[in-house]
């Protein structure tokens, strides 16, 4: 759903940007929104682990049965109590005292493969995805129309990501829209320049690609981490992402010394994310995996060949939780 709304904000801010034309305006027009929902903030549930930590378990419990009437469970929502509260944040509590970190993502064969795989899927989409939209005058059309055609097509690029991942696979879907992706930007190095309409086809649908490679991330990536370090795996391959963001404008002033260096670099990059993913496990079907015994025994089909030393490391960060929540 989110990725939906990211396509809406799109479309409205190029239909903002058409009528206010100067930039500092235009930032702060597209920057007032946020005032109004920092207004909005003040009438939000407060979060109901921290009104028990401030002695008014009262009023967590009633904002409990609140957003289970508004889910249509009033009444699961009505055996809320304080005795089952008090339970839960027991349970959350004890999970949450594992001495996990960012480093478990690389302490294990399966794990650490898995990581850099996804790293480059990551860092590879928002890479290409933000060099094709901060380059659309190059392709001859106005620039408000091509921002629109861009934004508008995500919809069904989406809409195609969520039937393949669900009928096709996670994987196939993940590496196919980055592979497709990148030839579809390669090609465009082989169209002459005058054929703008020809280009801007081939921008599209790369762009198509990569929105669909946006929502494959989201739901396999969460579904390839552990549950006990899921948190730090997501948190890092969006730290990815960014870097990708970051490094995607840099690349655009390559073409002072060769001008189709940045298509070869946007296209390529893709192409080879798309590779690396082919090596990830498919997830469709499979169970989510609770720790990182899990995804090693998934990764050697079964049974795993972690090392005695490597053994030892997972049963020491995952001693005291499995202690606590038995």
């Amino acid at each position: 759903m989110s990725g939906y709304c990211y396509t809406v904000g799109q479309l409205i801010l190029t239909l903002i940007a058409y009528f206010i034309r100067d930039w500092r305006w235009l930032t702060l027009a597209v920057s007032l929104p946020f005032f109004v929902f920092f207004l909005i903030a003040w009438w939000f549930h407060e979060s109901s682990r921290w009104l028990v930590m401030s002695n008014n378990p009262e009023q967590a419990i009633k904002n409990l049965k609140s957003v289970a009437k508004c889910n249509g469970r009033k009444e699961e929502g009505e055996k809320i109590d304080m005795k089952r509260l008090q339970e839960t944040m027991k349970k959350e509590m004890s999970c949450s005292q594992g001495t996990h970190s960012v480093l478990d993502l690389f302490r294990t064969p399966t794990m650490r493969r898995m990581t850099i795989c996804l790293s480059a899927v990551w860092l590879s989409t928002s890479f290409a995805y933000y060099g094709l939209a901060l380059d659309l005058q190059k392709f001859g059309v106005d620039i408000y129309l091509i921002q629109v055609i861009f934004g508008a097509v995500d919809i069904p690029a989406k809409v195609a990501a969520v039937l393949s991942m669900t009928y096709i696979g996670r994987r196939t879907s993940q590496s196919g829209a980055l592979i497709i992706a990148g030839i579809t930007v390669l090609i465009n190095l082989l169209i002459p320049y005058d054929k703008q309409t020809a280009r801007t086809c081939m921008a599209v649908l790369g762009k198509d690609c990569l929105a669909a490679s946006f929502n494959c991330c989201y739901l396999y990536s969460g579904e390839l981490f552990p549950t006990i370090i899921r948190q730090n795996g997501m948190g890092w391959v969006s730290m990815m992402s960014l870097v990708g963001a970051m490094v995607a404008p840099m690349v655009l002033l390559t073409a002072d010394y060769l001008p189709w260096l940045p298509g070869l670099i946007n296209g390529g990059i893709p192409i080879l994310s798309g590779i690396a993913a082919i090596f990830l496990p498919e997830t469709l079907g499979s169970p989510l995996p609770d720790t990182i015994l899990d995804v090693e025994d998934r990764g050697t089909g079964g049974s795993s060949k972690v090392s005695r030393k490597e053994a030892i490391i997972l049963q020491d960060t995952q001693a005291d939780l499995l202690k606590q929540t038995a």
